[in-house]
């Protein structure tokens, strides 16, 4: 039997749970009961109407089935019947007209359709909720793509965190995680939501980020009144996620120092972004159309001797001493790549002899030859 009363249960408390409409989670078994019976009993092609009334506490199930004149006529019995077998003249019906057969006692006295179908009412179940979840998360933030949203951190698993928003669990998968990130279940922490979408094959998706660079942007612009009047803008952001970011900005207004915007009052703005960010480092550089000025600033804190700007493509040489190149680089290579991603250019590095090298050779030479 289809053991309506813990379904009943089931349905109270998931209700409450999640938020969802009885109706519809009634709805939902419904549908399970249905495919169930296509499964057990007909075809995929079998018209099938499950009513499940909670009030009274009672299953209808009925098959539509097509009336033909004889049993020979009949080619799929889950999709027609013999005009004699519905009583002929004496029914009311004529041949073609479709007729709805109750069902509902044969089916619920066969012990084996009510597990099947138990089962297949669970995984429905489960199946739906993670589907409206989904749609709701879509409606929530839908309008907030481009955005940052602050939550609050429920739960840290291996390869996720999930998170709340208004009563709501969010999830933050690994691939999207910030390396140097610490998650703590009851922390907060602004996140990008960088794509709400409704994908073809996966349904509603929110995309959040800790990684992408637009992260450090959103922050900036919350914290730096400037850039939100327009008067300050972001002329260029590259960014290695836990390692450094850097940032060009610029102003029309020759009184305003746009670096000194973002960096704030005793550096309070900038501060506040790298505890958000937990120790990121940020270089914040004013823009200028000197070329390879822009190009020494990209490099800070290294400093290179000359550099060789390749317009067409894209590329620079940038001629550093032994005893700079490894500002310059930085560690693993990442303050030179996040410089070459900011300004849109490949930065190759050659070293060359300093200028006290040179001179600590020639006096070796003098050395020598007296």
């Amino acid at each position: 039997m289809f053991d309506l009363q813990k379904i009943e249960a089931a349905i109270n408390q998931i209700s409450a749970e999640k938020k969802i409409d009885k109706e519809r989670l009634v709805d939902i078994i419904e549908h399970a009961i249905k495919t169930a019976y296509k499964k057990d009993f007909a075809n995929k092609d079998a018209q099938v109407n499950v009513h499940i009334d909670m009030k009274t506490g009672t299953i209808e199930i009925s098959i539509l089935k097509t009336i033909v004149a004889t049993p020979d006529d009949v080619e799929d019995e889950d999709l027609q019947i013999a005009y004699e077998d519905i009583g002929g003249e004496e029914s009311g019906y004529e041949i073609g007209d479709t007729v709805e057969l109750d069902v509902s006692d044969d089916i619920q006295d066969t012990e084996s359709f009510g597990r099947i179908a138990s089962q297949a009412a669970k995984q429905v179940i489960v199946q739906k909720i993670s589907e409206t979840e989904k749609e709701k998360l879509y409606h929530l933030f839908k309008d907030k793509e481009d955005t940052i949203v602050n939550m609050r951190i429920e739960l840290v698993e291996k390869n996720r965190v999930i998170f709340d928003y208004n009563g709501h669990q969010v999830v933050l998968p690994k691939s999207e995680q910030n390396a140097k990130d610490r998650y703590i279940p009851g922390q907060r922490m602004y996140l990008y939501v960088r794509k709400v979408e409704i994908d073809p094959a996966q349904g509603p998706r929110v995309i959040l980020s800790r990684k992408d660079k637009e992260l450090v942007v959103k922050l900036f612009e919350a914290g730096t009144p400037e850039l939100d009047e327009g008067i300050v803008d972001i002329v260029s952001i590259a960014r290695i996620p836990g390692a450094k970011t850097k940032i060009i900005v610029a102003s029309d207004d020759e009184d305003i120092d746009p670096a000194g915007c973002l960096i704030g009052p005793k550096g309070t703005r900038v501060r506040a972004i790298v505890d958000e960010l937990f120790g990121e480092k940020i270089d914040i550089l004013n823009y200028t159309t000197n070329q390879e000025e822009m190009v020494r600033r990209a490099l800070i804190p290294g400093t290179i001797e000359s550099m060789e700007i390749d317009d067409e493509n894209t590329t620079i040489i940038a001629y550093v001493t032994e005893e700079e190149k490894g500002k310059v680089l930085g560690r693993n290579g990442t303050n030179v790549n996040i410089a070459g991603d900011l300004l849109g250019y490949r930065i190759n590095l050659k070293t060359i002899e300093s200028e006290n090298d040179t001179k600590e050779e020639e006096a070796k030479e003098d050395k020598e030859t007296a």
